[in-house]
């Protein structure tokens, strides 16, 4: 049994449509997991809206039953929701999942309908939408299992970790990884150096076939950026690396980064990892592209 991972949307903080960004893609965050029977959807960033025009032609009519996955409510990560195409139909039922708060979560997607912001409201939504079923940080769809973790990102982020038939994906984007590093000033006296981080840390990673990972800076960008949230590429590589992980995508492209960018941002990574003497396989998330692990 395998579990397939499709990406819709691989950007953070802003949609960035445009010829600069064609091949990455512009859509913000939105990963598709399936299992045999889980259909599982991680962040509703705009390109959620794509993935909900693919599902509804797949169902031809039938009922379908989704579970949507939220890191957190930031904007970047919740605004596709509304133009869900699944989330209008009255045979479907959707279960809402959040990042410690499941409750919380489907109020804030109701919230950003309401008349001064969105003209069509929560209540026109025709899908039964209810809050996922969380006992403590762990959860099971059909016959796929997932941890929720704590994440650093200000106002609050979870991680996921999807487990099924011998195959495991770990979706942790907005998670500013040099805070929990073990010296925080390595980086800067030697940039080249591993960076370490504690085992608690480690722990959701290891042994990954996939790491969805938060990777939005480069090491100058992220000088500039400190306490933002999110990861510079080469910290979420080293994390990788410890943690025994097969393959990670670097994931929520910066919006200022163009394609060129993003390529080079990974070229970085990729001679890093052989320099660090790993084998771990290194890629940028890019819009479209399926994976089918392990």
């Amino acid at each position: 049994m395998a579990l397939f991972v499709r990406f819709w949307g691989t950007r953070g903080s802003i949609p960035t449509p445009g010829p600069k960004t064609q091949r990455y893609g512009g859509n913000t965050s939105c990963v598709e997991i399936r299992s045999e029977k889980a259909r599982i959807i991680c962040d509703g960033g705009t390109g959620l809206r794509e993935l909900g025009q693919e599902l509804e032609r797949e169902a031809k009519g039938k009922p379908l039953a989704l579970h949507l996955f939220f890191s957190h409510p930031h904007w970047d990560h919740i605004q596709g929701f509304p133009f869900f195409l699944p989330a209008y139909d009255a045979a479907n039922t959707l279960y809402v999942y959040g990042g410690g708060q499941d409750d919380h979560m489907h109020g804030l997607l109701s919230g950003q309908m309401e008349a001064r912001y969105f003209p069509v409201s929560f209540a026109d939504l025709g899908a039964r939408i209810l809050p996922g079923d969380f006992d403590g940080k762990k959860a099971k769809v059909h016959d796929v299992k997932i941890r929720r973790f704590r994440q650093q990102h200000p106002g609050g982020s979870a991680g996921y970790v999807f487990d099924a038939g011998g195959a495991r994906v770990v979706y942790a984007t907005d998670n500013e990884l040099d805070l929990v590093i073990r010296d925080p000033g390595l980086p800067e006296r030697d940039p080249e150096a591993l960076r370490a981080f504690p085992s608690e840390v480690l722990e959701p990673f290891r042994g990954a076939d996939l790491v969805i990972a938060d990777a939005q800076y480069d090491d100058d960008e992220y000088a500039k950026k400190k306490g933002w949230g999110h990861a510079r590429a080469t910290t979420a590589l080293d994390l990788g690396i410890q943690a025994g992980a097969k393959r990670i995508a670097l994931f929520h492209h910066d919006p200022l980064q163009s394609d060129a960018d993003v390529e080079e941002k990974v070229r970085r990574c990729a001679e890093r990892a052989k320099r660090l003497g790993s084998e771990i396989v290194v890629f940028g998330a890019r819009e479209g592209i399926t994976l089918k692990l392990p």
